[in-house]
């Protein structure tokens, strides 16, 4: 299992290597309509008392075409000493398996991917012998997915957009439709996806968001119920039985996620969730206070743009 924000960033290409096309194509790059990848060795070392590895190696092989090598770095701060890391592994690479390398940096912040797209020069200042421009994807120009259709299209990259966007404001609503997206995968791929963003989303306060919407269900909360489910319901329960749990459970969730969210709850709030009857308005209660700021913001309409 990954295990820190800065492995999943770039290993989440490992585990769902299609990622790959997503990313070329946000970045403007041709990408052929299919291609085999591979992870290969990550180790670059050459001299045995220094260790040089790869975040991530990819092959990349196209039907008649071209076959690549895909480096993908996760960069956390600017780092004057990088550059010529990343050179090294360029050339390495390219020397050791004959094909042309590709590096692909992530970033969590703006700073470090501006900083990371800039050109960067070896040799002489006014005649460098090396120029280095890698490609960079970070929260300048990956897209907040905050639509579910987006997510549901492609939730290996909406997985990938919520982590690059960990520290946005706006973090609440790209898991939302996540979490919503997930339901409608297949099992393999909701379980590689919900651990990557588990992991990849770190310490950051979207991640006790996360662990809010997985812990209270929010796939059934919002009407993913899982079939099994909805049988032992259509079994089991009455009509006003059903609605009765429906809303106990949705007073303890909203609680709930303000309570890990941090979010105070006046006296006169509290009575106003624990005593609402209708599970509709509790549903949505329950996605305001995703990203509400304060117990109030629960009970009136957000303004409109």
């Amino acid at each position: 299992m990954v295990n820190s924000p800065h492995e999943t960033h770039h290993r989440a290409f490992q585990r769902v290597p299609e990622l790959f096309t997503s990313a070329f194509r946000l970045l403007d790059i041709p990408v052929p309509a299919e291609a085999v990848v591979t992870a290969i060795d990550s180790d670059v070392t050459e001299v045995r008392p220094v260790e040089r590895h790869v975040d991530t190696l990819l092959r990349l092989e196209f039907p008649d075409g071209p076959t690549y090598l895909l480096l993908v770095e996760a960069q956390t701060k600017p780092d004057k000493a990088k550059p010529a890391s990343w050179a090294y592994y360029l050339s390495y690479v390219r020397n050791r398996y004959g094909q042309q390398p590709i590096l692909l940096v992530v970033c969590r912040d703006r700073t470090t991917a501006l900083w990371a797209s800039r050109p960067f020069r070896i040799g002489h200042p006014s005649h460098p012998n090396l120029t280095l421009t890698p490609l960079v994807l970070g929260p300048h120009n990956v897209p907040k997915i905050t639509d579910y259709e987006r997510a549901a299209a492609d939730v290996p990259f909406a997985v990938f957009s919520a982590i690059t966007h960990s520290n946005d404001p706006d973090a609440g609503a790209i898991l939302n439709v996540l979490a919503e997206a997930l339901q409608k995968t297949d099992d393999e791929t909701r379980t590689i996806c919900s651990e990557l963003a588990s992991s990849g989303l770190g310490d950051t306060p979207a991640a006790g968001i996360w662990r809010t919407l997985m812990e209270t269900g929010l796939f059934s909360f919002r009407g993913f119920v899982a079939e099994g489910l909805r049988e032992e319901g259509r079994v089991e329960g009455r009509v006003e039985g059903r609605e009765e749990g429906r809303v106990a459970d949705g007073v303890a969730k909203v609680t709930r996620l303000l309570e890990v969210r941090g979010i105070p709850v006046p006296a006169d709030a509290h009575r106003r969730i624990t005593t609402c009857k209708d599970p509709e308005t509790l549903d949505l209660w329950f996605d305001r206070a995703i990203t509400a700021t304060t117990a109030d913001e629960l009970f009136t309409d957000p303004p409109q743009d």
